[in-house]
């Protein structure tokens, strides 16, 4: 019980500070796989955020990746991608119409495979970006930026051997955050 009143405290204290943020993007993903791979995925890819921080300086944000992957990398029916990650951001105010930033951190995600020794696949990530922030209002704002990934998977099984596949991804989108 102690526990769940701290939690609900820090909640509050948390939103009373009107630093929380949350968001959602569209954008464009394109990943380009290395080695001998030589295979590449551009798909359509979805965000939503919820972050802490301000507009003017610095943020930490958690997202929730979706992105259609159309590639057949590691099986003939590979599913759609889901990440967990976080970022910080450090934004700039420099008396311009518009708060230009740029972020760093990393992530994981998933996708499900049809192989006979594998179901899932598990992937990490470096993530590295910059854009900025078109405010609307005091509790608005745009969100132009490009994202890219270092991306590292986890070892395929193609019983003769394991295979690790990595990729770059660069990822351009567009986004709203409503701040409180």
């Amino acid at each position: 019980m102690k526990k769940i009143i701290l939690l609900l405290l820090f909640f509050t204290a948390l939103y009373s500070d009107a630093k929380v943020y949350i968001g959602s993007g569209y954008g464009y993903f394109y990943e380009q796989f290395d080695g001998d791979t030589n295979g590449q995925n551009s798909s359509n890819m979805g965000k939503l955020k919820i972050a802490y921080g301000e507009r003017e300086a610095y943020a930490i944000e958690f997202s929730l990746d979706y992105i259609q992957n159309e590639s057949k990398i590691f099986s003939q029916n590979d599913s759609d991608k889901y990440a967990m990650n976080i970022e910080f951001v450090k934004a700039f105010d420099f008396n311009i119409p518009v708060n230009p930033f740029f972020k760093a951190g990393f992530g994981a995600g998933f996708l499900s495979v049809e192989r006979d020794l594998q179901k899932k696949l598990n992937y990490g990530s470096l993530n590295l970006g910059l854009g900025m922030f078109i405010p609307m209002s005091e509790s608005f704002d745009f969100e132009v930026g490009y994202d890219y990934k270092s991306i590292s998977y986890e070892s395929v099984d193609t019983i003769a051997e394991k295979v690790r596949f990595s990729s770059n991804a660069n990822i351009i989108y567009l986004g709203f955050n409503i701040r409180f």
